[in-house]
């Protein structure tokens, strides 16, 4: 299996952009989750704006939106890893960035990607989005409702509905996203579609690179590229992860749709957001950036960051934008502590890597307001997680509540799906859960 799988790679040789997982409206039917009927988009002869033509006439929405990075450093998720009080929950779309979900060996970056780490992280997103996981009393419960160790499994009552599904989560490697919308705004997401693009090893392997999602909401399209760009430190290190930027933003690509009328690049999308371990660091002597971080001189120091002079003046970046960052360095911490890394003394020849705001969320184009740009304090990992939530303007057809009935109909919910996708099912993970502190 290694030589094909590692072939594949070397080739660049592009995963289905339908190749995801997903949930289903409902248990009974798995045609549910794409509401797009192909037909309804043709042009139609008439010239007035209609739901029927192209030309639409539109108003404009407004959602909120949550997006989150955090490099986890192969860490496992537990089951008393509580991220409810990191999330907030009054947004409608909800993007979950992860890096390096699994240790970077050998093994895992030539060999197929192993899921059941991205089920557990799954699994707590689901719990803490919906918070209405029922437990049975012990008096209720049967032999074949327990797990393997004597606990009760944890059931979705079916008197409380799901108020947010996933429609789309994704593994690379290490790295993951998980893009979840609030149910009464789920019949409109169409053409959900992944693109993963290598940009490690020989410079087309998974340890490094990107996952980018993209869907349309109502007539407005969405583009969430979870990246972990090249690491290093060393004077020159940063143009290395440019190269990245610049590779990502060339290779990535999606199909055109039955009418040629989607987006194919990143930047063609109405609304682009990139998250991830961008790994830019600091441009001053060590010693002058760990003087810096314990006065807390924020300023002084993103005078110097690398993103922030590539966003002012670089070839790649240049006029993405970012939220003021007023929060410590999220990089690199020592093993469940919140001292930095090489604050304290370490083995002999131990590389000593200066705090850095490795990790980010920037986006670029119109129509996005960041409200809120912060990071938590959990320590899981040597990273710690990042969050913005933004109001994205979307467009609605002015037309759409005269067809809302239409839209919501059974005709519409029984059309196929032509995507190739994995029952919520597969996702979901059994056990009880503790509560574990992760807040801001």
């Amino acid at each position: 299996m290694w030589p094909r799988l590692v072939a594949n790679k070397i080739l660049r040789k592009p995963l289905g952009s339908n190749n995801f997982v997903t949930d289903f409206p409902g248990n009974d039917s798995p045609d549910g989750l794409v509401v797009e009927a192909p037909s309804f988009d043709q042009p139609s002869s008439n010239s007035t704006p209609t739901i029927f033509n192209h030309h639409k006439d539109t108003n404009t929405h407004k959602y909120k939106v949550f997006v989150s990075t955090w490099n986890v450093g192969g860490e496992e998720p537990q089951q008393d890893l509580n991220i409810k009080d990191w999330i907030d929950t009054s947004c409608d779309i909800y993007v979950f960035g992860f890096q390096e979900i699994v240790p970077l060996k050998a093994s895992n970056v030539l060999g197929s990607e192993n899921s059941s780490i991205c089920m557990k992280w799954n699994s707590l997103i689901r719990e803490a989005l919906n918070k209405k996981t029922h437990y049975y009393s012990q008096d209720n419960l049967k032999h074949d409702k327990h797990d393997h160790d004597g606990n009760p499994n944890i059931i979705e009552s079916s008197n409380n509905p799901r108020e947010f599904y996933c429609i789309i989560s994704k593994q690379m490697v290490g790295i993951l996203i998980s893009v979840w919308v609030r149910s009464n705004i789920r019949p409109f997401i169409r053409h959900p579609n992944v693109s993963c693009v290598g940009c490690g090893i020989m410079g087309c392997l998974g340890n490094k690179g990107s996952v980018s999602v993209r869907f349309r909401l109502h007539e407005t399209s969405f583009c969430f590229v979870c990246t972990h760009l090249a690491s290093g430190s060393r004077e020159g290190d940063e143009k290395l992860r440019n190269s990245n930027v610049a590779d990502i933003l060339s290779r990535t690509s999606f199909p055109r749709g039955p009418l040629l009328d989607l987006p194919r690049k990143i930047l063609d999308h109405d609304r682009v957001i990139f998250l991830g371990d961008l790994n830019y660091r600091i441009s001053l002597p060590e010693a002058t950036t760990r003087s810096l971080v314990e006065r807390r001189e924020w300023n002084a120091l993103l005078k110097h960051d690398q993103l922030m002079m590539e966003l002012k003046e670089g070839q790649v970046l240049e006029g993405w934008h970012e939220g003021a960052i007023q929060f410590a360095p999220t990089y690199k911490y020592c093993p469940n502590s919140n001292v930095y890394y090489g604050c304290r003394p370490g083995n002999k020849g131990e590389k000593r890597r200066a705090p850095a705001w490795c990790d980010r969320i920037i986006w670029c184009g119109k129509g996005l307001k960041q409200h809120e740009y912060g990071r938590g304090t959990s320590k899981l990992s040597d990273h710690r997680p990042v969050k913005a939530i933004f109001t994205a303007e979307v467009g609605v057809l002015r037309t759409l509540r005269g067809y809302h009935s239409f839209f919501l109909s059974q005709r519409l919910d029984k059309i196929s799906s032509q995507f190739q996708v994995s029952s919520a099912d597969d996702f979901l993970c059994k056990g009880s859960t503790k509560s574990s502190s992760f807040k801001i």
